[in-house]
């Protein structure tokens, strides 16, 4: 007896839902191969785990306000030029010991999905610069460098 197309379509679903992952979300690949995938490299994964970072778009940043960001080897100035774009200049790490134009691409967790325009807790900057594109190490800390009050420095 032939089975009906719709029972074929259901069972291909059904052995979908139940492919095996690990406790940490990573998913087998492709059928009946045993390469696991982790969550945050496919698209749901990565915005599920953007969904609860702490973070901010340069694109909506105060222009000529310092943006200090440690991460888990250097600590950066970043300083957005104009609203609404990528444009800064960066000071930190290895690669930028004085202020340098650059733009600022955005963020990823190390592989091939970047959030653009967007620093976060926990992820990688991606600065393009003098022609090359430097990666950072993680994110630890995001703080905005703020102008004393004249008052409050000792000046009147």
């Amino acid at each position: 007896m032939a089975s009906h197309p719709k029972d074929k379509e259901k069972e291909k679903d059904k052995d979908r839902d139940s492919e095996p992952t690990t406790e940490f979300g990573a998913k087998r690949a492709g059928s009946g191969n045993s390469t696991l995938v982790p969550r945050r490299c496919t698209l749901d994964g990565f915005m599920a785990e953007l969904e609860g970072n702490d973070g901010l778009d340069v694109r909506q940043a105060e222009p000529l306000l310092a943006i200090v960001v440690r991460t888990y080897n250097s600590l950066y100035r970043i300083i957005p030029l104009q609203r609404g774009d990528c444009r800064v200049l960066v000071q930190g790490g290895q690669f930028f010991p004085q202020p340098t134009e650059a733009h600022f691409a955005g963020s990823t967790f190390g592989g091939s999905f970047l959030k653009m325009a967007w620093i976060g807790t926990g992820l990688h900057m991606e600065i393009n610069a003098n022609g090359q594109r430097i990666i950072t190490s993680p994110v630890r800390r995001i703080g905005i460098e703020r102008e004393e009050p004249a008052s409050a420095s000792g000046l009147h």
